[in-house]
């Protein structure tokens, strides 16, 4: 057995909850299909993982909780709501908002306001290029 340092531990701990987020949202932005209920259970999950790291961790605040908490709340957001959030919201992929625009509100938008928000995220990730 190696001890490990707690300022290490807490070290690797963060790392590794940071990339758990991440990770969370990159799964979310890969589902095809998204009922208001699907929504829920995003959320419940989240609350489950939070749960269950609290007890296995000292570290707070949570790194990235914001990050999958934000995004996980942007399904709920309207279409007039959607597209000043998405230019307020950098951090996330260029996929991750493609994904929110087509799955959340794919169903309750027009064609052409769904061109008009995907055309804002590619406005958004041009400078990237």
């Amino acid at each position: 057995r190696v001890r490990i340092p707690l300022p290490v531990s807490n070290i690797l701990w963060e790392h590794c909850i940071r990339l758990a987020n991440r990770t969370l949202v990159e799964g979310y932005a890969n589902v095809k299909k998204c009922s208001n209920e699907g929504r829920a259970l995003m959320q419940l999950d989240f609350q489950q993982f939070l749960m269950k790291l609290e007890k296995l961790t000292d570290i707070r605040p949570i790194p990235d909780k914001e990050f999958v908490e934000t995004y996980i709340k942007a399904y709920y957001l309207t279409e007039n709501d959607m597209e000043s959030w998405i230019k307020e919201h950098r951090e996330y992929s260029t996929k991750q908002l493609t994904n929110l625009v087509n799955i959340c509100l794919g169903t309750y938008i027009n064609k052409k306001a769904r061109q008009k928000l995907l055309a804002t995220i590619d406005d958004i990730d041009r400078p990237k290029r």
